[in-house]
């Protein structure tokens, strides 16, 4: 009980931390700054475009992953969970080394189009897609894998074509699995920082997001990190509370 007891604190005490020692008093002028509204508006704006990215080439990634066995299925699965341990920085570091001005894909795109992605607003939700799409996919594949498929097979045999089973069968069988996977690849995305910024860097307005604001403002302004920080928990608590059925078990 007693290693249970300190285990809780570890958790515990830094939240604490951060609500007793918040400044409530700033907590408006905070949010209603210039910088502050900026690094929000990205900060949604990214994430959600990271998550509709997830969900477009996520699903089908999924559906691979659920349809397959073996070697190919181990493999395809560390490849596409591989993000979720790799440290953001170094994933960052990957994506400018496929990505930047002299990358494997990127000094094509360069020298073809013109093209350059790295510290652009495309980076940033480029950089949160890698980093949060497991979270979809890995969901989505577990749905996959528990559905009836007698349901599907009965379309077939009706003869409804593939793509109707998909869209009128396997996907609305699939709807919780996909908005609780999209819903943590969302919370995912809005928290990253490390890949953000070695691959888009920090540029207010461009690619300065709330977690690479809140590293930021420690050094010029704590009030305003602690109130950036605060909202973030806020998002992470709303998830685990909206979450808790199908994650935690409701009461």
């Amino acid at each position: 009980m007693l290693l249970a007891a300190i285990g809780l604190l570890l958790f515990l005490l830094p939240l604490a931390g951060l609500v007793v020692k918040a400044p409530w008093s700033q907590v408006g002028p905070a949010l209603g700054a210039p910088e502050t509204a900026s690094a929000l508006g990205l900060s949604l704006l990214c994430s959600l475009c990271a998550t509709a990215a997830a969900l477009v080439l996520g699903i089908p990634l999924a559906l691979l992953l659920s349809r397959t066995s073996g070697t190919l299925r181990r493999l395809l699965r560390a490849l596409t969970t591989l993000p979720m341990v790799l440290p953001p920085v170094v994933g960052g570091v990957a994506l400018l080394l496929a990505f930047g001005r002299r990358g494997l894909v990127g000094s094509l795109l360069y020298q073809a189009f013109g093209v350059q992605i790295p510290f652009t607003t495309t980076a940033a939700v480029m950089a949160e897609t890698f980093v949060a799409m497991p979270f979809l996919v890995i969901a989505v594949e577990a749905g996959m894998r528990s559905l009836d498929h007698r349901y599907e097979e009965a379309a077939r045999a009706l003869g409804a074509s593939s793509w109707t089973v998909f869209s009128r069968v396997t996907l609305p069988l699939l709807r919780p699995a996909i908005f609780s996977g999209a819903v943590l690849c969302w919370a995912r995305a809005l928290g990253e920082f490390g890949a953000t910024i070695t691959f888009a860097g920090n540029f207010p307005g461009r690619t300065q997001t709330v977690p690479i604001a809140v590293y930021i403002a420690l050094e010029s302004n704590p009030d305003s990190a602690i109130v950036l920080s605060l909202i973030l928990l806020a998002v992470s608590i709303a998830v685990l509370v909206g979450m808790r059925d199908r994650w935690l078990g409701a009461p």
